[in-house]
């Protein structure tokens, strides 16, 4: 049962939790983990952690803020909307402290920013709030005292802390007494309530913002995300305008000069540089558009392209002087890493079929060039696809030299394969986040976009003409995924995918510029007018139509298709004119998918002969091609109406049209549909709404989400997966049925919690009511050791567990056999990730693969999480972990309808983990059917979305591998054992009186909970007790004999204890064994003590009285008598006393003394033992 809070402080609602901008929290925890291991590196001088310190309080550092919209996925980013509607001041909502340890986080925030950072900070290993509650926020010098006193504790056991003092591209010169002026770092220095001391002078500051810009440049999946949606748009715009330069000169386009043609991209870096305050002068990192034979090695390799000729003219720098051939351009990102480089061409690359069979087309430099350009881009993506699997910058090279060599034999340039490969070039760069090149042999280069290039520099004039028809380059920023698989032998082997992220941008594109080309292109579309064409009558044409080539290298092109009997004519305004007759064509085939909302599809299967008629990117090695019509369109209905029946009947030509069903496709011809289908999915949205982004980055990039699926994964960590549980990783498995478990197997059902949280009833209530489970073993954990659990103990009890089972086994007949079950019942601060890994580090193989876990669930009492404020008790979150736990037991305020803690609890661990049942069951007591089942689950825990949560936010923890880290504060938990019962009264009293000395942080010497089994002296019973601290309750019931685990090989205080058979627990911060003893003895029966000799002085008034009146008759000396009131001597003087009070005195002094002195010898023959004295 879900209990949602209530929006408290006047909040609005944000954005549900698990929305796009607040990222998944395997990411979270990934770039936490990034964050720590700069504190885990082996240096002398590595930080104790990393402070953060935002707002007013650090003088709106930059680099802090850099650090928590890191981890925060720009939560304090100044467009956030997040905090827009609040209402609540800037200063409010920037009043947050974090300090992040190896192994742990603390985050010092208030009542009104906890509710926004919950949702991204609650999955955090160890996380520590030092948070006050609303009630207290409102004391304002009480909250900024509570803000020292946190930050005092927070830094309290680091010696040398880290810095993020500056942002990326605005690195300063670190100077600790700027961090001295910060104003939370002065306070630190008030007496009283601040750390004793200046800051600067009590702890080692150094700046780790180089470090941090390292970990800020890996790539993950959100910062991935951020790459495709923004950087990509604005670097695909740059090419937009690149092309839009070209086609509005397209009339001028012979006097169009490079400085005109390259401004979109040099004005697109240079005042991106500006901003970045970061110099790169490599010229691999430089924009450039260059025109023919100005595109030499020597011109490339100038490395300064800011000022660009003016004089360098598309009509002058061709072979000779006389128009230029082809281009080569270049843009880069300024601040990020993408850069791309394309050759594109001036003039025709083909020559369209005008019926002439025997006329083959004169080879010309456009040509030429193209079919080298084709080459290289078949040999970068080689070498890109090379890489991804090896990461071997040697092997990826050879790979794209062989493809390119190839690729020229393929295109009938043997003879010029020689002079071509000794002026090619080819290099791969890892380029971080801010765009500047890295080693590539780093280890952490493979979290980082890649750029792969090739160059053929100064190719000569190969057609026979004098000079150097200039270079051509081929480049895309790619980013590679890779998995270490474990396979069952052992071996660790590699899953590789790749992404190349620039592919969209076009690959080929030409224009035509001499005027008989022009004219050659319009006279084809004149001459297939005519009646008497060879392409047969004219049927119909329409524009939307995509010619898809087979070429997995090339893009869709966009023109107008004319239909005609016998063949048909498609035009692009680049490319121009490409006819394709029924003459060139093995087979027409039509796919439609008998739907109105699917492509239509045109499948040519055409002839070789077609080849020099096609511009280079439409060949390919199975000579086919697609012509898709997008339902909706004029194109798609006037096909139907026009051209579908005359083509269905049989041509003259032989070949009639024939459709064919999905299962008729091939591979390829379904890959390609399937790449059209997904382009039409995106570019069609109901009217009134926008087209969507990431439809239409997904049909740009087809293997965009196989990516996503597979990099998710291999982002997270560098451990090992195992090869059956891969396919559940990438989500190729069937996600929404559960694993049957095998019936051989003993299901482990695991009931976790902090100690006094009731898992111990609830276990006592699995076991007495629901025996129809099956056969119970329990193991409870070792009350008496130091220890909360204990790895190798509980290897043992499963080793002699599964052994005694299957002795049982063999003595039963099949038909009375019952399963066995196992139930683990753990209350301390166990991390519950450590019981998991220590199933799976079993030494024994047998014992491991026998055992299966069926569900972990927590139990959760709302009085004993804190331990003041809303600092949470150790392992109280953690114990609650997403892809662990699938249940949340709360075990007290359920009766009371809403009540706050619970619901406060209750929105915490569910921003924790989203996943989990809540079940409500007052002290541990179970009433829904349903939660049972839900507790008693044998395959929750093995489900395909609990599986994949383990391994991303636990990596290496099937091989035991993942530290669940240390507990803080450190919580003691001491035992002693006694053989002597204890006063009941004595003992109640002294457990009541703990919760009033409970002492704030940090907490030393604080009792929070004791658990035992003891005797009173007014009963032989040996009873249970459990003391809650916090919530003031005192448990003590009877002893129920059950299941307890195998005596421990260890050497335990049961060996050496003799007739002790009491012992109690003792859980607290920096406890000392003999100050507890010395508590524990004042509740036992006391030593009597010796009793002191009486003197005359002192008597007290009243025994002074009591004498009197004892003896006040007692006979007179001579001289005195007794009036009835007072004693009067002869010479008339009274006295209320006897005159021989004295005498009297003295004798009841004596006699006291004899008493005591009897009492003291009978008390010296008596024997008394100690409480922890061993009894013979």
């Amino acid at each position: 049962m879900d209990v949602y809070p209530p929006r408290g402080l006047g909040m609005p609602r944000l954005r549900p939790p698990g929305g796009s901008s607040r990222g998944s929290p395997f990411i979270s925890c990934g770039r936490l983990r990034w964050v720590q291991s700069i504190l885990t590196q082996s240096s002398k001088s590595q930080p104790d952690g990393i402070l953060c310190i935002l707002g007013i309080d650090s003088r709106y550092n930059e680099g802090c803020r850099e650090l928590a919209n890191y981890l925060l996925f720009g939560l304090y980013n100044q467009n956030s909307s997040d905090f827009e509607k609040t209402g609540f001041s800037e200063e409010v909502l920037d009043d947050i402290i974090i300090l992040i340890k190896s192994d742990s986080v603390h985050l010092y925030c208030n009542p009104v920013n906890y509710r926004y950072l919950l949702p991204y900070v609650a999955h955090w290993r160890n996380l520590h709030f030092h948070c006050m509650t609303e009630n207290e926020y409102e004391d304002e010098e009480a909250a900024e005292e509570f803000k020292i006193a946190s930050f005092v504790d927070m830094v309290r056991d680091c010696s040398r802390i880290g810095i993020p003092y500056s942002s990326q591209g605005h690195l300063q010169i670190f100077d600790m007494f700027v961090v001295e002026k910060w104003p939370i770092v002065q306070a630190f220095a008030l007496e009283g309530i601040g750390g004793d001391g200046f800051f600067t002078m009590k702890y080692e500051l150094q700046d780790v913002s180089l470090n941090l810009w390292n970990v800020y440049s890996k790539m993950d999946p959100m910062s991935l995300d951020n790459l495709l949606s923004e950087d990509l748009v604005t670097f695909e715009h740059q090419w937009t305008s690149f092309f839009a330069n070209f086609d509005t000169e397209i009339p001028f386009l012979l006097e169009l000069s490079e400085s005109q043609a390259g401004e979109p991209f040099r004005s697109y870096f240079s005042h991106g540089m500006i901003s970045s305050h970061i110099t790169e002068n490599s010229p691999n990192r430089q924009p450039f558009v260059l025109f023919g034979n100005h595109s030499t090695r020597e011109n490339l390799n100038a490395g300064n392209f800011n000022f660009p000729s003016e004089g360098h003219l598309v009509r002058s720098t061709g072979p000779g002087g006389s128009f230029a051939k082809h281009m080569v351009a270049q843009c880069v990102s300024p601040k990020g890493p993408l850069a791309c480089s394309r050759t594109y061409f001036f003039g025709a690359t083909h020559i369209p079929y005008l019926g002439d069979d025997n006329k083959l087309p004169k080879k010309t430099e456009q040509m030429l060039l193209s079919q080298v350009y084709a080459a290289v881009v078949e040999a970068v993506l080689a070498g890109i696809a090379c890489y991804a699997k090896t990461s071997s910058l040697t092997k990826a090279k050879e790979v794209a030299e062989q493809t390119l060599g190839s690729g020229l034999d393929s295109y009938e340039l043997m003879q010029f394969k020689a002079a071509l490969r000794s002026k090619m070039a080819f290099h791969i760069h890892a380029v971080n986040n801010q765009g500047r090149i890295v080693p590539l042999d780093s280890e952490d280069s493979l979290y980082f976009v890649k750029t792969a290039c090739m160059t053929v520099y100064d190719i000569p004039d190969l057609l026979g003409g004098k000079g150097c028809l200039g270079s051509v380059v081929f480049s895309e920023s790619f980013l590679t995924s890779q998995i270490l698989v474990k396979e069952k032998d052992g071996t660790v082997t590699t899953e590789t995918s790749s992404i190349v992220l620039t592919a969209a941008i076009p690959r080929f594109c030409s224009w035509l510029v001499e005027d008989n080309e022009v004219k050659l292109s319009e006279k084809t579309q004149q001459a297939v007018r005519e009646d008497e064409c060879f392409l047969g009558n004219f049927l119909t044409e329409g524009d939307g139509a995509y010619l898809y080539p087979s070429n997995p290298q090339s893009w869709p092109e966009e023109g107008k298709v004319h239909f005609f009997s016998s063949g048909l004519l498609f035009f692009h305004r680049h490319h121009g004119s490409i006819i394709i007759s029924k003459n060139h064509m093995n087979s027409i085939s039509f796919y439609d998918g008998d739907s109105t909302s699917v492509v239509a599809a045109l499948l040519i299967d055409f002839r070789s002969s077609l080849l020099p008629h096609l511009p280079i990117h439409f060949h390919g090695s199975s000579n086919f091609l697609m012509i898709a019509l997008f339902p909706r369109s004029k194109i798609y209905q006037t096909f139907y109406s026009e051209v579908f029946s005359p083509w269905q009947q049989q041509a003259k030509s032989g070949l009639s049209l024939k459709v064919v069903q999905e299962d008729g496709l091939s591979v390829e011809q379904r890959r390609l549909h399937c790449k059209a289908q997904k382009l039409f999915s995106a570019l069609s949205h109901p009217a009134g709404e926008k087209r969507s982004p990431p439809k239409l980055l997904s049909a740009k990039l087809p293997e965009l989400d196989w990516f996503l699926q597979h990099f998710a994964v291999s982002s997270i960590s560098r451990e090992p997966v195992m090869r059956t549980h891969l396919p559940v990783l990438l989500q190729q498995a069937d996600t929404s049925s559960s694993p049957r478990m095998e019936n051989d197997k003993v299901i482990i059902s695991i009931v976790t919690g902090l100690p006094g949280c009731h898992a111990s009833e609830l276990c006592a209530f699995l076991v007495t009511l629901h025996k129809e489970y099956g056969r119970w073993m329990v193991y409870r954990q070792l009350m008496d050791s130091s220890e909360c659990f204990h790895a190798a103990h509980f290897q043992r009890y499963l080793s002699s567990a599964l052994e005694a089972q299957q002795n049982r086994s063999a003595r039963q007949s099949a038909y009375t056999r019952k399963k066995t079950r196992l139930l683990v019942v753990l209350q301390g601060y166990t991390d519950v990730i450590d019981v998991v890994q220590a199933l799976q580090t079993h030494p024994d193989s047998n014992v491991k693969s026998s055992f299966a876990i069926g569900a972990i669930t927590v139990c959760v009492e709302p009085l004993s999480c804190y331990m003041e404020h809303r600092f949470l008790f150790p392992k109280c979150l953690d114990q609650c972990s997403q892809g662990l736990v699938s249940n949340v037991v709360f075990t007290s305020h359920t009766t009371e309808q809403r009540h706050p803690l619970l619901v406060q609890l209750q929105s915490l661990i569910r921003a924790a983990n989203p996943t989990a049942a809540f079940i409500l069951a007052e002290n541990g007591i179970i009433t829904r059917n349903e939660d049972i089942e839900l507790i008693l689950s044998e395959n929750s825990f093995s489900s395909p979305q609990m599986l994949r949560a383990r391994y991303l936010k636990y990596p290496g923890w099937y091989e035991g591998k993942f530290d669940s880290g240390s507990v803080f504060p450190l919580m003691v938990q001491i035992c002693v054992w006694f053989g002597r019962p204890l006063e009941k009264t004595r003992f109640v009293a002294k457990c009541k009186a703990i919760q009033s000395s409970i002492k704030p942080s940090p907490f030393s010497g604080n009792i929070y909970h004791i658990l035992g089994k003891v005797k009173f002296s007014d009963s032989e019973r040996t009873m249970e007790v459990c003391h809650n601290t916090l919530a003031n309750s005192l448990s003590i019931v009877p002893v129920l004999e059950g299941p307890t685990p195998p005596p421990d090989s260890r050497s335990t205080p049961q060996d050496n204890s003799g007739q002790q058979e009491c012992y109690l627990v003792f859980i607290g911060c920096s406890l000392k064994e003999e100050s507890v003893k010395d508590w524990l003895r004042q509740s036992a029966k006391q030593k009597p003590q010796r009793k002191a000799l009486k003197t005359r002085g002192m008597l007290t008034q009243q025994e002074i009285r009591t004498i009197h009146v004892k003896r006040h008759l007692d006979p007179l000396p001579a001289g005195y008598f007794y009036n009835g009131t007072q004693f009067v001597n002869f010479f008339g003087d009274k006295t209320d006393f006897h005159p021989l009070m004295d005498q009297f005195m003295n004798d009841y002094v004596e006699e006291a003394n004899r008493e005591i002195e009897k009492y003291n010898r009978e008390l010296e023959q008596q024997e008394y033992h100690d409480l922890f004295e061993q009894k013979p």
